[in-house]
């Protein structure tokens, strides 16, 4: 299991359906979810959080219909809002650890100057696991 009772309480019916349809591999599915509750009243730190959830399925999206150029730029679009957002852990994802399964996954997109040049590489797209917390969500409401 990805995350917990808890956490279907403590956050919104978009952001955990996103969860399951990423790690679903269901890319293009992760970003409708995610954008429905982006496009909502949240704060401005979610909302970071959400455009940059958003722009990493989206490259993974774009992996597979065969678009590796645009993917590299929802990925470099991604890194940018996590640096901005600048928190360890946001609504209970371990921010760190999920940019580093990113990297290690779509860093083959920047080795050459356009990734249409290579082959991808066989690579593992991340799970996002929610964190078990013993306080308060960082981020509540639904």
């Amino acid at each position: 299991m990805y995350y917990t009772k808890e956490h279907l309480i403590a956050y919104p019916v978009e952001y955990i359906a996103g969860i399951d349809l990423y790690n679903a591999g269901e890319y293009h599915a992760a970003h409708d979810a995610w954008e429905e509750r982006w496009m909502g009243p949240v704060s401005v730190d979610e909302k970071l959080f959400l455009q940059a959830m958003i722009q990493s399925a989206v490259a993974f999206h774009h992996l597979q219909i065969g678009r590796p150029g645009a993917a590299r730029r929802m990925y470099l679009m991604a890194k940018e809002k996590f640096a901005r957002l600048n928190r360890r852990v946001f609504m209970s994802l371990d921010v760190e650890d999920y940019q580093a399964q990113l990297d290690r996954a779509l860093a083959w997109l920047l080795s050459v100057p356009d990734p249409r040049e290579i082959e991808a590489p066989d690579f593992e797209p991340p799970k996002i696991k929610l964190l078990a917390e013993s306080g308060p969500p960082a981020v509540a409401g639904g």
